[in-house]
């Protein structure tokens, strides 16, 4: 069992930054000139000798590697914007401060802006030469984006030999940005509620069938039948966590050309499970709350099912719960072709209308993130994310926290399909709710589903990345 062990450190950096499912915090566009000490020599990115007056600073990295001792734009002062949205600001700022500490002529600005207007502002200022030369990067928003990144000058063997994921964003032989963490659906169950139910560690179900049983126990009712506890919940939405679980029996969301697929076996089977857990099993009724992950942090049900970001949501939310997490169960004991679907917390971009001397700063900053163990650990604890640099993928610190610790054993048994459009998730919700709560016919509801994403994909530049997962090969045909 991996309990909750966030250590005051961690929880001092916990800030909510872009999640892929979590809504952001509300604020206003906000310009922070980051720190830029005068007691410190400019020093640069290509190889150079350090004066004999000033001590040379070690190379960070392995395989992407950043040589703080190599100038920056000539050891000439410069000005660049760098843009991000609210709820991640000490972390911006650290990392602009670790970088100006060494290289001073740099000047960053830092501009934070509300997630909606971000999206507003963001492709309107790279149209022109004024925009920021380096930006925070969200891959829900890929199509909106590509067209004003430029590629980064790493070679992409040196970053997909360092970090999970990397080949699923390779484009034309180049990499315009990529996941340093990973975030995947992880269930989270409350630690009381299992302890008084008398279950224990070798309770942790492997397989569905054995989370049937476990979600049963921890159900309780009173003497007229009124739910008071709920054993699992997934009231409020589980569109998200539904588009994962077909890859448990080796159905691909996509076909090979690129168009959905729901309407088959293995998703049948998915949502029939989630259906029977409430009208046969009884673990939860569909009025019972109308939002499972803040029901779980009030205490009204025990186990949910939750992306990775809410490991933080309940640390400041609901620090009084206590709570600890296990892997996705699967259809059988086996390893299956795959747990779920993953989603990345990307690299940031380049803007490619920027001047060329900016541009230069942009990709040098971009190194030194990617080459820096300490910054990229701060990123992913953070967010609580998997971290994707290999480098980090046995830190303690990082596997103290449950919703990274359960994915350790398997984390190359997680896919990532691509960015998907909007239309694919918004679709499948009013499918669910059509099934679930409005008892529409199941393999109409998919069908209907299915046709609607494939009319949208039809007008979309849409390509799956599932034939670069490690082991597609074993997908049905």
């Amino acid at each position: 069992m991996k309990m909750q062990k966030l250590a005051a450190s961690v929880l001092a950096i916990a800030l909510l930054a872009g999640l892929a499912g979590c809504g952001p915090q509300p604020g206003d566009g906000v310009h922070t000139p980051a720190s830029t000490p005068s007691d410190q020599q400019p020093t640069s990115s290509q190889p150079a000798e350090p004066s004999q007056s000033q001590e040379a600073l070690p190379v960070m990295g392995d395989v992407i590697q950043y040589d703080p001792n190599q100038p920056v734009n000539g050891g000439q002062d410069i000005d660049i914007e760098f843009w991000y949205w609210t709820g991640a600001a000490n972390l911006f700022q650290a990392l602009a401060d670790q970088y100006t500490a060494i290289h001073p002529n740099v000047h960053i600005t830092l501009v934070e802006n509300p997630w909606d207007d971000y999206w507003t502002k963001l492709p309107l200022a790279l149209q022109g030469k004024d925009g920021p030369a380096i930006f925070n990067v969200h891959n829900g928003q890929h199509d909106n984006l590509i067209g004003y990144l430029a590629p980064y000058d790493i070679p992409v063997d040196d970053l997909k030999a360092e970090f999970v994921g990397a080949s699923g964003h390779v484009i034309d032989g180049k990499i315009y940005y990529t996941d340093y963490g990973l975030m995947t659906a992880t269930m989270y169950y409350n630690v009381d509620m299992w302890a008084a139910a008398g279950l224990t560690d070798a309770d942790i179900p492997k397989t569905w069938d054995e989370f049937r049983e476990v979600a049963k126990k921890l159900t309780i009712r009173d003497d007229a039948g009124n739910l008071v506890q709920a054993g699992f919940s997934y009231n409020g939405g589980i569109q998200g966590d539904v588009l994962g679980m077909q890859y448990q029996y080796g159905q691909n969301l996509f076909t090979s050309d690129n168009k959905v697929t729901l309407n088959n076996d293995a998703m049948k089977s998915v949502i029939q499970r989630l259906k029977d857990m409430y009208l046969v099993d009884g673990v939860c009724d569909y009025n019972f709350g109308n939002n499972s992950g803040d029901n779980f942090g009030q205490g009204s049900v025990a186990m949910y099912l939750g992306w990775g970001f809410m490991t933080n949501v309940l640390a400041q939310n609901f620090p009084d719960t206590h709570f600890a997490c296990f892997e996705i169960p699967a259809p059988t004991a086996e390893v299956p072709y795959a747990y779920h679907r993953y989603n990345g917390e990307s690299t940031f971009g380049v803007n490619k209308n920027a001047s060329a001397e900016q541009q230069a700063v942009a990709q040098d900053i971009i190194r030194f993130f990617l080459a820096n163990d300490g910054i990229q650990k701060e990123f992913c604890l953070a967010n609580a994310v998997f971290p994707a640099k290999a480098s980090l993928q046995s830190d303690a610190d990082l596997l103290a926290i449950p919703s990274i610790s359960v994915l350790a054993d398997h984390i190359d048994r997680y896919i990532w399909p691509g960015a998907m459009p909007s239309t694919v998730e918004d679709n499948v919700k009013i499918m669910l709710e059509d099934v679930f709560y409005n008892g529409k016919d199941l393999d109409a509801a998919l069908a209907d589903a299915e046709k609607a994403i494939n009319d949208d994909l039809a007008n979309l530049d849409f390509t799956s990345q599932e034939s670069m997962y490690k082991y597609a090969g074993e997908a049905l045909d």
